[in-house]
């Protein structure tokens, strides 16, 4: 059972490399699939593998592999401006899947999923105002208010897929 496991680890770590690239490159955060792929991540694995498979995809980007959003990798792309909301997919794929291993029931994943979400908004947006000095206000509107919609879109889909698919 956990070879299987860990397969689904390593497929994860590749679908969020994918997903990365689906994105349209407006800054100066990329808006990609990465989250969405993140969330399915901890929704299916559950908080363990899920944080182990999102793990793997950074620290393949951290040894140069182009997994990051515009087929970019290295360690400067984690110590620049996005590098705090790609840290931040941790704790999205960790709640996602400590929620979902407890519940499938929309009415409590899609709130927790959205915390997580939230809280990758703040690691984030602190990272990037530490890289950027620019204050924290006009780092949410560069940052984050632009992404909430679609962001809130990718959580109330990735609970649905997750509720109706979820690996056992």
């Amino acid at each position: 059972m956990r070879t299987k496991k860990l397969v689904y680890c390593a497929l994860f770590a590749a679908i969020i490399a994918v997903a990365s690239q689906i994105s349209v490159p407006v800054q100066p955060i990329p808006l990609n699939m990465g989250m969405f792929a993140v969330l399915l991540c901890g929704g299916m694995l559950g908080k363990k593998f899920g944080t182990i498979s999102v793990a793997v995809y950074i620290l393949l980007g951290i040894i140069g592999a182009p997994v990051f959003a515009g087929f970019r990798g290295g360690l400067g792309v984690l110590a620049g401006p996005t590098g705090g909301y790609i840290a931040g997919y941790v704790i999205i794929a960790f709640v996602t899947g400590a929620v979902c291993e407890k519940t499938h029931k929309l009415k409590f994943t899609i709130p927790f999923m959205l915390l997580a979400v939230v809280l990758c908004y703040i690691l984030g947006t602190m990272w990037f105002c530490a890289t950027t000095g620019n204050d924290f206000v006009s780092a949410l509107s560069m940052c984050v208010i632009p992404f909430m919609p679609v962001d809130i879109l990718k959580v109330v889909l990735a609970s649905i897929v997750i509720n109706k698919y979820r690996l056992k």
